[in-house]
């Protein structure tokens, strides 16, 4: 039995991680037909269930930052996941990624503790075949890559390296995802919103109902790619 998350329903092979556990109840209230909570322990809320296309998938929350998602990674593996996609939102220092838009990260900069103590030396990318499945399912998400992070605040004074490796935004947990989904053998992706530009010096941040909005359709894309894959 794992230590953090306490399963008192069955957890799917394929799992959406968001790290809100509000986001997590919203998105299985609005994909799953008969969502059972799964998780509640350290407020890290995760639900079950079966899609209208009958497809088994579970939504659990991650928290934020990398150490709580990777602990959340660990033990969902432990548990049966063996497809995930964080479904997050990101800060961009890129004007032409507005507020709302949807990104599919193609890879991302290890800037945090946890990615390189699993010895992420730069960038690390997604698992293959769940990134081509993003793609397909959401077209018309820019691909992109991120810096992650350990900071929230201070992450508008970004590393000037950042910049140098091309990154177009940052968030806190894709790297170290990523990083340890390769060691679990859980093929891991990655879909963000814009949710914050940092131009400036400054930080403009999205309306809660916007934001909603965007990350339901967010869920949707990630659902159908883990789906698409279990009906060829």
């Amino acid at each position: 039995m794992p230590f953090h998350l306490r399963p008192s329903a069955p957890i799917a092979a394929d799992a959406l991680l968001p790290g809100n556990p509000e986001r997590a109840l919203a998105l299985a209230q609005q994909l799953l037909t008969k969502p059972l909570m799964s998780n509640h322990n350290r407020g890290l809320w995760g639900y079950s269930g079966r899609t209208e296309d009958g497809f088994e998938l579970t939504i659990q929350s991650t928290g934020m930052g990398a150490p709580s998602a990777a602990i959340v990674l660990e033990e969902l593996a432990e548990l049966g996941v063996r497809r995930a996609v964080r479904v997050g939102t990101c800060g961009s220092f890129d004007l032409a990624l507005e507020l709302g838009t949807l990104l599919r990260v193609e890879r991302a900069i290890g800037g945090d503790g946890v990615s390189r103590r699993l010895g992420v030396d730069g960038t690390v990318e997604p698992d293959d075949e769940v990134s081509r499945l993003l793609a397909a399912s959401a077209p018309g998400a820019t691909p992109v890559t991120v810096a992650t992070t350990d900071l929230f605040y201070e992450s508008g004074d970004r590393d000037p390296g950042w910049a140098e490796r091309g990154a177009q935004g940052v968030e806190m947990e894709a790297a170290a995802l990523f990083a340890l989904g390769r060691r679990l053998g859980v093929a891991v992706g990655c879909l963000l919103v814009v949710s914050d530009l940092l131009v400036g010096g400054g930080r403009e941040r999205i309306d809660d109902e916007r934001l909603e909005e965007a990350a339901a359709g967010m869920g949707r894309v990630a659902a159908a790619a883990l789906a698409s894959r279990a009906s060829t």
